[in-house]
């Protein structure tokens, strides 16, 4: 028993910690003995079928991992490609994947299986996984999800220049000719912002935007000095600059003094009257707030 689980303990090391109920068969364990054995071991199930080795932790990609392993056919997609490939997503992400020969049929309320077609040139590998492509992730995003995570998305792509607005476009004309949600993924399309540098700066300007107020986004300013700052928003005629803190792309101990001193330097600009900073929290967590203070605070500058 011990070289037969050796070998099982071999195989799943091969496998970043994963192994199969029909490997652990392979090994030599019977079919009736292999749960028994393997839950006395301290193996955890992932899936049916699908088991991960002791004191091995369990996040997004070893569960497409485990998934990938038991039916490689599939291929994560949406909201879990877009985790592993660096685009922007807004709250957890499930564990999606894409069946493109439409047989998959899902046991498992965890786990999503999408059916539709992929073509080899829309299939990449993120992390070891096989994920679609930037281009196939943003718009099976921009066509499933809601209006603001599905801009939050294509401001991701948009902003690193991963992809173009006009690529975008293409490729859903080409995919979705006669799907009806193709109009609601346009008109997300049409709401980017390739200049928008955090999930959160994208809600807040969906947010401004919604409550019918139209600033200038990445608006040059000149510091007192000469230098030339951007402001994430700026009312002009208010004189009122708007900051949004990122979450992680403001963690440091270095960046937030690095903030507040472009804060100060900000504030001290000609022709800015009042500035205004909000944290993602306020943006994601307080949004009806966030516009309220906006809106007061340029009241009293018009008034």
């Amino acid at each position: 028993m011990k070289e037969k689980l050796l070998q099982a303990y071999g195989l799943a090391a091969a496998q970043d910690g994963v192994l199969l109920t029909s490997q652990a068969r392979g090994c030599g364990l019977s079919r009736s003995n292999v749960a028994r054995v393997l839950r006395h071991e301290g193996w955890d199930q992932l899936y049916s079928g699908v088991w991960v080795e002791p004191g091995r932790p369990v996040d997004l990609r070893l569960r497409l991992l485990a998934v990938q392993l038991r039916f490689p056919h599939l291929v994560a997609s949406h909201g879990a490609a877009a985790r592993l490939l660096g685009i922007w997503t807004v709250g957890s992400c499930a564990v999606e994947l894409t069946d493109p020969i439409r047989r998959h049929r899902s046991r498992t309320p965890t786990v999503r299986v999408h059916k539709a077609a992929l073509g080899e040139h829309e299939i990449t590998v993120a992390s070891g996984i096989r994920v679609t492509t930037v281009l196939r992730t943003v718009c099976d995003m921009l066509l499933t999800l809601p209006l603001q995570p599905a801009v939050i998305a294509a401001d991701s792509v948009l902003a690193r220049r991963r992809a173009s607005r006009e690529s975008i476009a293409d490729a859903l004309s080409v995919r979705c000719a006669r799907r009806v949600d193709v109009a609601a993924a346009r008109r997300a399309l049409a709401l980017t912002d390739p200049a928008s540098g955090s999930p959160a700066e994208s809600k807040a300007r969906l947010e401004i935007r919604e409550a019918g107020l139209f600033p200038e986004s990445q608006a040059e300013v000149h510091t007192q000095n000469g230098r030339v700052r951007r402001l994430d928003f700026f009312f002009r005629a208010e004189g009122l600059g708007v900051e949004i803190e990122g979450q992680a792309w403001h963690g440091s101990r270095s960046a937030h003094q690095n903030d507040a001193i472009r804060f100060n330097e900000l504030a001290r600009c000609p022709g800015i009257r009042q500035m205004l900073r909000f944290t993602y929290d306020d943006v994601f967590r307080r949004p009806q707030r966030f516009i309220r203070t906006v809106q007061e605070a340029l009241g009293r500058l018009r008034g």
